[in-house]
């Protein structure tokens, strides 16, 4: 059986934040860095709380079929407010996406053939 690679992006805005909370974000920032951010299975936050309020976690997930991609969309989404939750972070918008790796068409580069 072969199994799908998805990337699932959950998206959403920190609200409440106290002045601790801020400083700690703020004091984290360069491990949270919009420009070097990548899909884990973990999960990878990612945010700008100087700039905005906003922050994206990004969830990679193997799944076995098309069937089990909401299952893999749903339990990231429960990560995400599980740590929110554990941090003591108020959010609010929480957007769900998923890509479907083996759907996404090769650029030139990736069609290219090496001898």
């Amino acid at each position: 059986m072969t199994t799908r690679t998805i990337r699932v992006t959950v998206r959403g805005a920190f609200t409440g934040l106290t002045d601790a909370q801020r400083a700690t974000l703020l004091a984290e920032q360069s491990d949270h860095d919009f420009g070097h951010t990548v899909y884990t299975r973990e999960g990878f936050l990612a945010y700008d709380i100087a700039a905005r309020p906003f922050f994206t976690f990004r969830y990679a997930a193997e799944v076995a079929g098309e069937k089990d991609i909401p299952t893999a969309a749903t339990q990231a989404e429960l990560d995400t407010i599980t740590w929110l939750d554990e941090h003591g972070y108020g959010y609010q918008d929480l957007k769900v996406q998923t890509v479907d790796m083996s759907q996404v068409p090769l650029g030139a580069r990736g069609r290219r053939r090496t001898s």
